[in-house]
């Protein structure tokens, strides 16, 4: 057995979050690779270390003395180090880090110092070999993380190890230099390892007990989800859920190795396993819900159009040449809609107007916008009747008027829309249907 271990910056935040970290490894022999992110915030008002680092960085591209800062986040770690009584000095760390950031080595650089110095920490308490992150994880020249270059690299470099700490967030691009994932990256080097050595589970630890049905700032103690399937993740994620960053999902699918997300705080729970596909019924019918604010909606009318080849492809079209990306395209035989971020659409939309009037020579064009979308997933719903009358009920009840419906062929999801001011209530509506009364 073989399992490579995630900690997330909140359960690294202080010295007694360590502790809590180290009893969870040590607790379990099979985890035998860790990935720490770097110290998170300690308190509400607390400032994340990797964000300190950015704003350290900046000052110093812009001119300014940065000694008082890098005390700063020095003394973030010296309190950790003070706090786990360990024999550990990162005075000549911070020396090349200063060095570094007055040469502009880059803000990827900066950023990633949190990850590594958290990593020879956490190495020195566990007793861990520590691995720089630079030497395993490679980017190409253009910046593309390497997949199957560092995957066999990674491999041969911990085929023979017995533990192993591997900082996360980022790795080296062929000329050395350090390159960093997107923010929450962690999550990726913690798959990129479990692909390697072949994990039989990868544990992604945090601050929730696992994957929540909704968001727990919209309904208020939400249940958590036993097992979904990577699709139903990428579902909710794709909609605004994020419990984990989801380009992580992809290297252990490879594999099929399931995730399991896990609270710091409560080891005793199970929390959520991520798989590939399973034979367990869900709990309810629905596996979760989630949703996002600010759409706006370009509905055309044509009569006729379903006649006209090409249609779509040209309004689509008028998109893609301004840099708008679309969400969804409801249609039917004289009506076109489509779904965009209103943030994106605002300062381009007399310039898509007038071209979809070029394109396709529209009867009229309508917008409405504060619209919000809502997708709601289950690899249930494809085998049970009567799902989306639940929903449309639900709504109904709550006073909430649909402004579309889309469900895809595979019955994993249905997305419908309602105004932004209805949002919350929509998603307590639906999470009392199917969960709260299973009516």
């Amino acid at each position: 057995m073989k399992k490579v271990a995630k900690f997330g910056g909140s359960s690294l935040a202080s010295a007694g979050q360590m502790k809590k970290v180290a009893d969870i490894i040590h607790a379990d022999e099979t985890r035998r690779f860790v990935v720490p992110s770097a110290p998170g915030k300690r308190y509400s008002d607390d400032v994340k270390v990797t964000d300190l680092l950015y704003r350290c960085y900046d000052a110093a591209a812009a001119g300014e003395d940065i000694d008082g800062r890098l005390k700063e986040i020095q003394a973030r770690y010296q309190e950790i180090i003070e706090g786990l009584e360990l024999d550990l000095n990162l005075d000549e760390e911070f020396a090349v880090m200063r060095d570094y950031f007055q040469r502009q080595a880059g803000r990827d650089y900066a950023a990633s110092r949190g990850e590594y110095l958290n990593g020879l920490v956490m190495a020195k308490y566990l007793g861990f070999k520590f691995i720089d992150a630079a030497e395993v994880v490679l980017f190409d020249e253009r910046g593309n993380f390497d997949a199957e270059h560092t995957n066999e690299v990674m491999r041969q470099r911990l085929k023979n190890m017995d533990n192993a700490v591997i900082p996360g967030f980022y790795g080296a691009m062929p000329d050395g230099s350090i390159k960093t994932f997107s923010r929450g990256g962690s999550d990726i080097t913690g798959s990129i390892v479990a692909r390697a050595v072949k994990a039989d589970v990868y544990e992604n630890w945090t601050d929730v007990s696992g994957v929540l049905v909704t968001d727990p700032h919209v309904v208020k103690n939400p249940e958590p989800i036993e097992t979904i399937t990577y699709r139903e993740l990428r579902e909710l994620a794709y909609m605004g859920a994020s419990v984990m960053h989801e380009e992580a999902i992809f290297p252990v699918r490879q594999e099929g190795i399931p995730i399991n997300i896990r609270n710091t705080n409560r080891p005793q729970d199970k929390g959520t396993m991520i798989v590939e596909s399973t034979c367990r019924q869900p709990k309810y019918v629905i596996t979760g819900i989630a949703g996002k604010k600010g759409f706006c909606a370009i509905n055309i009318e044509k009569e006729m159009m379903n006649t006209e080849i090409g249609f779509g492809r040209k309004v689509l079209q008028v998109f893609e040449e301004n840099g708008i990306s679309f969400e969804h395209t409801p249609s039917g035989i004289d009506t076109y809609t489509v779904l965009v971020h209103q943030s994106e659409f605002e300062e381009k939309e007399q310039n898509v107007i007038s071209g979809i009037h070029r394109a396709v020579h529209p009867d009229s064009i309508d917008l409405e916008s504060n619209l919000a979308l809502i997708a709601i997933v289950g690899r249930g719903m494809k085998a049970t009747k009567g799902t989306a009358g639940r929903i449309f009920s639900a709504l109904a009840h709550a006073n909430i008027n649909i402004k579309m419906i889309d469900q895809g062929s595979s019955e994993l999801n249905i997305i419908i829309g309602v105004r932004d001011l209805d949002f919350e209530v929509a998603i307590r509506a639906i999470y009392d249907i199917f969960v709260t009364t299973q009516l």
